[in-house]
């Protein structure tokens, strides 16, 4: 075990996974860096109480310090569910390779209130993330990208150790840091390296003494020539003359261990004799025309194929099988008998298929001659089911019948044979044609027994002592090759596969197929033979290419380089890897661990392919964003090494895990590449090199491209040595003979220091026949420029002239310019060519070139090409920025300070920071300043930085360079003006002081950006917005409780709603005479004047954004700013500023004293508030209305307990009265009635009664407003009568209030009726609870209606609580909609917990969308659930969206739903498991939400949306109940955590 604590600076690596455990990373494709000392962590963050939570486990097989990697071995990480944090898992990483990961957990079931059965336990699949290896040579760190690979054809080096070592020499001297060996085994009978005889012997024809000289060689590369190796490993197939296979054919494919290919061998054996009979059938055996070849293939058919009877494979033999039916049907044995019922209607076709789907065998298989049979008992019972038990009078019927249907049958089969004939015949025409006739083929001339007419599939082994003892079968094996667009996870020469028999396989007729089987045990010696080979290879070679990688099975390369990796941990891969299908690439590279694959830049055709590959392979753009960061961390982790419980904040450099594409090894040209001399201009070769080498990437180039070789040497029929003048010189930087390599020396010492530093950000320009690069590093900003004029076939001496490069903000230095000549005349190949006994590049020379301009300005280097500046030149240049040369580096400074620059600033100055729409903005500035606009993108939500970084979020995330901000901040510097300049105006006003600092921040980090080149300023604006946006929410987190600090990231962004919300406004305070921060209801539609402040929404809200979050003085300031105002015994709905309060909601009271109660209960001596003054702005009980500057307003002051007494008092006597200012200038939609508010208690039942159908007095409180549709003045839902949520809220403050006086806390014992008489708030309380449920539940039998006060004809649904009772409208006490849930969360005791979970069951079902609540039930005929505010129609129920609350799926009721929810699920729980899941269940709800917040620009939830969550332009795109209502679940959470 490690250490049992972390390091004080810890790199971190941030793995987040999803509910079902799946990678949160962009691509999914994880690569991370080289393992560090000391160690880095991979942090799998997890979600308290996600789905894997549920008895869940993280699976990782990353080893433990000292431990050995075993894939097989997981360390298991226990889930422990936190329903409020996020859980944090360090896994240190100390070896590189690839590693897996997976959770299992138990399912948690669909929610229901009745008992259910468990879930079985299950896992995720497994994912994987991979880590580069640590390369070094000579104690010199090599990273992958930093990698110049040489490679060679082993043997054709020469004589070892003389020729072998003058040749590295030269390598060495090149500056080249590894050399790929072709193997360097024994070879097989075709003399090609990758047809090994014996995997286990070294060439004996190169190293004389085996693996010494092999050792030696090594150690020599390394610590003289600063080289590493790199070989083949050459896993799917060996040598077809390999002695070993002799001893054991069971390691590769024939008709004892693959039975399935007896066809294809026959095929075989027939187009081998045919090709030898063809002048026998007076058939041509050269093949000099296309008319030749035809007449050959016209042959085959009657000649070849049909000889051999192919399609025996596919069908049933009909007489056999129909006979063997009959007679199984006369001696009575059948089966399947009640499948074939009634089978005497059937028509043919029914017959045939029953016979398919149950009698067949074979179906799926492909083995020998009509291996397809019928099962003789099943068919019995067709024919017993037709014509009874079988009789002799009746047998040659059935025979004739049996007989019919089974040729039927095979009519399908006869079609499968037909189409796979049609595909032989294609293939081996196409094959044939290849071979004899194209331009690109070899040519094979006549057909004769050294060149057969087509290649063997098989390799036939000679039959001798050590043969004969296996069965015949045994012998023949199948050969290696490719498939055109093969699936790579399909074993070609596997069962389900017909591509042999097809003919469909590029064959390498001198390779057998090597069949592993799917583990060892299935071929013990293959496995232990290759086992052996592969630790041989990692013992001396620090890298592996994996040969036909796409070829070789994925388990057995897992297998194999598990066992490499364990000879040498640090083990470089790569592979030849052409799947076709870039998501199977990610396989194989995630799995094996892949460190690049091989790309080559002379697949490109063009001038513009070229600059297509270079960009491919060249990292980031210039100027990309940054994603990681500093962080400090006190959260609670669990680390791999055993350690858990909170960290003492170290500071962590927190990485997130970018997106990454395949890592490329990009080749100038490999050995089985075409040469430039070949496909391109022989000249292309140095601007090739030049350009593949700016590639941020690994990089190579093989012997003979630097030399200038006319042609791709063959490697199998090549015997001809290396020669190279590189190899017997020093090699100097610069100007010379013989090919390349002395600029290619700076080329590769240009590209090692670039990747060993990480210069990964590049810009690449094509125009006409030039390419240029620019690479340079993203922080210190020194780079390098290359400017290239490619040379292909027509380009002459060129026909373009490059235009002058302006590098903006940029120094050079031109380090040199050359171009490249070659003799390419017939005199120069043909002496090449000719050349016996050495291959040898073509006379070239690389001459210096003048006349580069390099014009340094003040602000950008103008860089010019000479005239002559020919196809076949380059020119490499030094750069720099001098602006971002600062000591400390321009990154780290920009970022620097942020934390104590915003040290001071309070929650509403963080308002300003971050926040203020465009109202708030107008509004703060007296109309002079609004948000800012960006071209192209339009205005940002905000002013604050919250506005930028929700613009600028995606854009860093993805880089996404092209984005109209980052076009702006390169036109010019007006976004850092406007940023700072309203925090610099802001701060004179003496409430807002505190904004200078952070103002003087900003000015000196956007002053040391302004100078830098444009192309980099969207990067460092980003950098410093960044900075000073976390730090802010870092301020805000420190300033807000533990529970925020610690929550997880949701309830953090939930907490910070309530600092969006909550600011100064001149146009509406709490206070008409001074300036107190307010409460907005919502963003932006919400945020100003009268429309800022609602009585409603605010105390629905404060809860969750003040109390829940400690902010307990903003919660104190807004209760007694609305307890000041309270009139007829309600606070108002629209505060405005207390100056023109309006009292039109029924509700708004309720939900005030819910929040003084939770007040009491949650603040830091919450109770002494009753005790608080108030200055009144009405006279207590008094309705007369007057204006604020009346000398009667605020005359008299009351405590606040003495405002809830009034307020209970006033309903307790009823209440009638009209609005003040009555009439249009009040409310322009309403009807006079509408303006008459009557209140009154049923002291039968003590349920509070109101409104009418005029007016709408809780929070559905949409008026109708359209003269076309004829809905003006008609509410959309009154709901008149006692809304269900009033009646709870009642009880929750009659219940506390009864508590408080009998705890002496509350003088008053309870309120006078109408009638004069006293009732206690116990006897009203107890009341409401006697009646509660037979007045508001539907039971689910409808038999129980007598019990209820129902009237069962109207109801909708059943085993629901009602919406109203006793509405204007009978029906509207029956709608399901999503209030009763509140009344549950406030007084659980009205309810019994089976009908109240019954009743959330259906909410959950009918009225719960993705984030908000159905206001109705879909079931309902009013349901509307899209609201358009502006719809001008005739529709009565939607015109001018009075459909508002009729099915649109509000926000805010999620909250109290899912705290009833995990309320009462929680009452029927005992077991700790049984908790856990229903946490978990609210968790699974969140998840929308969640997702809305995270991407919302306004970093908020909306105020509701469409039908399943669509999205309502109409809507508010944030507001505060929305957040609140979800805060006030996860303060709820935590108290019964702590029960």
């Amino acid at each position: 075990m490690g250490s049992n604590s972390l390091p004080t600076t810890q790199e971190v690596y941030c793995l987040p996974l999803n509910d079902a455990g799946r990678p949160n990373v962009p691509g999914g494709y994880i690569y991370l860096p080289p393992p560090t000392e000391p160690a880095y962590v991979v942090r799998f963050a997890i979600e308290g109480t996600s789905s894997i939570c549920r008895e869940g486990s993280l699976w990782v097989n990353v080893p433990r310090e000292g431990e050995k990697f075993n894939r097989h071995s997981f360390h298991e990480f226990k889930l422990y569910p936190d329903f409020n944090e996020t859980l944090y898992i360090d896994v240190p990483i100390h070896c590189a390779g690839a590693f897996a990961f997976y959770t299992t957990y138990t399912p948690l079931p669909d929610f229901t209130s009745t008992k259910a059965a468990p879930p079985e336990p299950t896992r995720t699949e497994t994912f994987y993330f991979d880590v580069s290896p640590k390369l070094t040579v000579n104690d010199i760190i090599l990273p992958i990208d930093s990698l110049s690979i040489f490679s060679v054809i082993s043997k054709l080096m020469g004589e070892y150790p003389k020729d072998w070592e003058r040749h590295l020499r030269g390598i060495g001297q090149r500056e080249y840091n590894m050399v790929h060996f072709t193997p360097l085994m024994q070879r097989g009978s075709s003399n090609s390296p990758y047809s090994m005889y014996d995997q286990l012997t070294f060439d004996p024809a190169c190293f004389p003494n085996g693996e010494d000289d092999v050792a030696a060689m090594i150690k020599s590369m390394e610590k003289t020539h600063g080289l590493l190796g790199l070989t083949d490993v050459v896993w799917n197939h060996t040598a077809n003359n390999s002695k070993w296979l002799e001893e054991h054919p069971e390691a590769g494919y024939n008709l004892e261990t693959a039975p399935w290919l007896e066809a294809a061998l026959e095929l075989d054996n027939a187009l081998l004799q045919y090709g030898t009979d063809l002048a026998k059938y007076g058939l041509p055996t050269e093949l000099k025309t296309a008319g030749d070849l035809q007449r050959v293939m016209d042959g085959l058919k009657p000649h070849c194929l049909d000889l051999v009877n192919i399609w025996e494979y596919y069908v049933v033999k009909v007489g056999r099988d129909a006979q063997a039916a009959v007679d199984a049907w006369m001696s009575g044995i059948t089966s399947a008998d009640s499948q074939a019922e009634g089978a005497k209607g059937w028509s043919l076709t029914q017959k045939v298929d029953f016979l398919r789907d149950n009698a067949l065998i074979g179906a799926n298989e492909f083995a020998g001659r009509f291996h397809r049979n019928i099962d003789p008992y099943i068919a019995a019972a067709l024919l017993t089911s037709i014509y009874g038990h079988g009789t002799s009078d009746r047998q040659a019927t059935a025979l004739e019948a049996m007989t019919q249907w089974l040729k039927a049958l095979n009519v399908q089969y006869y079609q499968e044979y037909d189409a796979d004939a049609a595909v032989i015949k294609q293939q081996v025409q196409d094959r044939v044609r290849y071979l004899r006739l194209d331009e690109d083929g070899p040519k094979l001339g006549p057909i004769n027994k050294e060149h057969a007419f087509i290649e063997s599939y098989f390799t036939r082994l000679p039959l001798n002592e050590t043969t004969k003892k296996h069965d015949p079968k045994a012998l023949f094996l199948v050969n290696n090759g490719w498939v055109w667009a093969a699936d790579a996870m399909r074993d070609n020469a596997g069962s389900a596969s017909r591509t042999y028999l097809r003919r469909q396989v590029i064959v390498w007729a001198d390779c057998v197929k090597l069949r592993y089987g799917k583990k060892p045990e299935d071929n013990p010696y293959l496995w232990d033979f290759m086992t052996r080979y592969t630790r041989l290879m990692a013992k001396y070679f620090a890298g592996f290419r994996i040969d036909n990688c796409h070829s070789t099975p994925l388990h057995v390369a897992e297998y194999l380089l598990d066992q490499a990796r364990d000879v040498r941990p640090d083990l470089a891969v790569f592979a030849e890897l052409f799947t076709g299908d870039e998501k199977m690439d990610y396989v194989f590279v995630k799995r094996l661990g892949l460190s690049a694959l091989i790309r080559e830049a002379m697949q490109a055709w063009s001038t513009q392919e070229v600059s297509r590959l270079v960009h491919m392979h060249s990292g980031r753009p210039i100027g990309s964003f940054e994603i990681d960061k500093l962080t400090a961390s006190n959260n609670s982790l669990t680390s791999a090494d055993g350690m858990s419980g909170t960290l003492p904040e170290p500071t962590e450099v927190v990485h997130n895990i970018r997106q990454s594409p395949v890592h490329a090894l990009f080749m100038d040209c490999t050995h089985d590449n075409e040469v430039p001399a070949q496909k391109r201009d022989a000249r292309d070769t140095l601007p090739n090199a030049a350009l593949v080498n700016m590639c941020a990437c690994a990089t190579g180039s093989v012997m003979g491209y630097d030399e200038i070789y006319p042609k791709l040497i063959n490697l199998v029929s090549e015997h001809r040595l290396y020669h190279s003048s590189f190899s017997d010189h020093e090699v100097t930087i610069g100007a010379g003979r013989g090919g390349i390599g002395r600029v290619k020396k700076l080329l590769n010492q240009i590209h090692t220091f670039m990747g060993r530093h990480g210069y990964d950000e590049t810009f690449i320009h094509h125009e006409g026949e030039y390419i240029t690069v620019h690479r340079m590093h993203p922080k210190t900003r020194k780079g390098y420029f290359t400017v290239a004029h490619t040379a292909f076939p027509g380009y002459g001496e060129g026909h373009w002239t490059l235009t002058p490069v302006h590098l903006s903000g940029t120094q050079a230095k031109l380090i040199g310019s050359w171009k490249l000549e070659v003799d390419v005349s017939d005199s120069a190949k043909k002496a090449v060519a000719d050349d016996p006994e050495f291959l040898r590049g073509l006379p070239s020379s690389v001459s210096d070139l003048s006349g580069v301009g390099v014009q340094v300005k003040a602000d950008e280097t103008v860089i010019t090409m000479p005239s002559h500046f020919p196809p076949g030149s380059v020119a490499i240049f030094e750069t720099w920025i001098p602006g971002a040369e600062r000591s400390d580096g321009l990154d780290q400074y920009v970022t620097s300070g942020a934390s104590e620059a915003m040290s001071n600033s309070s929650l509403v100055d963080l308002n300003f920071i971050l926040y203020r729409c465009e109202p708030e903005e107008r509004d703060g500035s007296n109309g002079k300043d609004g948000v800012y606009a960006i071209p192209g993108h339009g205005q940002l939500v905000y002013a604050g930085l919250q506005g930028w970084w929700s613009c600028l979020r995606d854009v860093v995330r993805y880089n996404q360079l092209g984005h109209p901000i980052c076009n702006h901040l390169r036109e010019g510097t007006w976004a850092m003006d406007y940023i700072v300049g309203r925090l610099v105006r802001m701060s004179k006003n003496k409430a807002y002081t505190s904004l200078a600092k952070p103002a003087a921040w900003l000015q000196a980090r956007f002053d040391a950006i302004r100078n830098v080149p444009s192309f980099l300023r969207p990067r460092y604006f980003a950098l410093v917005v960044q900075a000073a946006y976390e730090a802010a929410w870092a301020r805000a987190m420190d300033l807000l409780n533990d529970d925020v600090q610690n929550g997880q990231e949701f309830v953090q962004s939930l907490a910070m709603v309530s600092v969006q919300m909550t600011g100064y406004m001149h146009s509406a305070s709490l206070n008409p005479f001074e300036a107190v921060p307010s409460m907005a209801a919502g963003l932006p539609h919400f945020s100003s004047s009268w429309a800022r402040c609602w009585g409603r929404d605010i105390f629905i809200s404060l809860r969750g954004l003040y109390l829940a979050t400690g902010r307990y003085a903003d919660a104190h300031n807004h209760i007694v700013a609305f307890a000041s105002v309270l009139k007829h015994g309600m606070i108002p709905n629209l505060l405005s500023d207390g100056k023109l309060p309006r009292y039109n909601s029924r509700d708004s009271i309720w939900f005030f004293l819910q929040t003084v109660q939770d007040y009491t209960k949650m603040a830091p001596n919450g109770l002494n508030l009753l005790k608080e003054t108030v200055d009144r702005r009405f006279l207590p009980y008094d309705d007369t209305y007057f204006e604020y500057d009346d000398p009667r307003a605020y005359s008299q002051k009351s405590t606040i307990e003495e405002v809830i007494q009034e307020a209970l008092q006033r309903h307790a006597t009823g209440l009638s009265f009209r609005e003040a200012n009555a009439g249009p200038g009040l409310d322009m939609q309403m009807k006079d009635e509408g303006f008459n508010i009557e209140i009154h208690v049923d002291w039968k039942t003590g349920i509070i009664f109101g409104g009418n159908q005029s007016n709408c007095g809780t929070w559905m409180d949409k008026m109708g407003e359209s003269d076309k549709a004829g809905s003006k003045g008609v509410p959309g839902t009154p709901r008149d009568g006692a809304p269900v949520e009033i009646t709870g809220l009642l009880a929750s403050t009659l219940t506390w209030l009864a508590e408080l006086h009998e705890q002496g806390v509350y003088r008053f014992g309870g309120v006078t009726t109408d009638a004069g008489k006293f009732i206690s708030f116990q006897a009203w309380a107890s009341t409401l609870q006697e009646n509660f449920e037979r007045c508001y539940y539907v039971p689910l039998d409808a038999s129980e209606d007598s019990s209820y006060d129902i009237k069962s004809s109207i109801v909708n649904r059943r085993g629901i609580y009602k919406d109203l009772y006793r509405a204007g409208k009978e029906y509207e006490d029956y709608q399901l909609r999503p209030n009763f849930p509140i009344a549950m969360t406030v007084a659980p005791q009205l309810f019994t917990a089976k009908k109240a979970l019954g009743a959330l069951e259906m909410a959950d079902k009918y009225l719960r969308g993705p984030t908000g609540m159905a206001t109705l039930d879909p079931s309902d005929l009013n349901y509307r659930p899209y609201y358009i505010n502006s719809e001008d129609s005739t529709d009565f129920a939607t015109a001018k969206g009075r459909n508002y609350h009729q099915g649109p799926e509000w926000i805010w009721p999620t909250g109290f739903f899912l705290r009833a929810l995990l309320k009462f699920d929680l009452m029927r729980k005992s077991t700790k498991e049984e908790k856990t899941e229903a946490f978990q269940q609210i968790t699974r709800r969140l998840e929308g939400c969640k997702v809305a917040i995270r991407e919302s620009p306004w970093a908020g939830l909306a105020e509701l949306t469409q039908k399943n969550g669509e999205y309502c332009g109409d809507s508010s795109p944030t507001q505060a109940w929305s957040a609140g209502c979800l805060l006030d679940l996860f303060y709820d959470a935590r108290e019964f955590q702590k029960e």
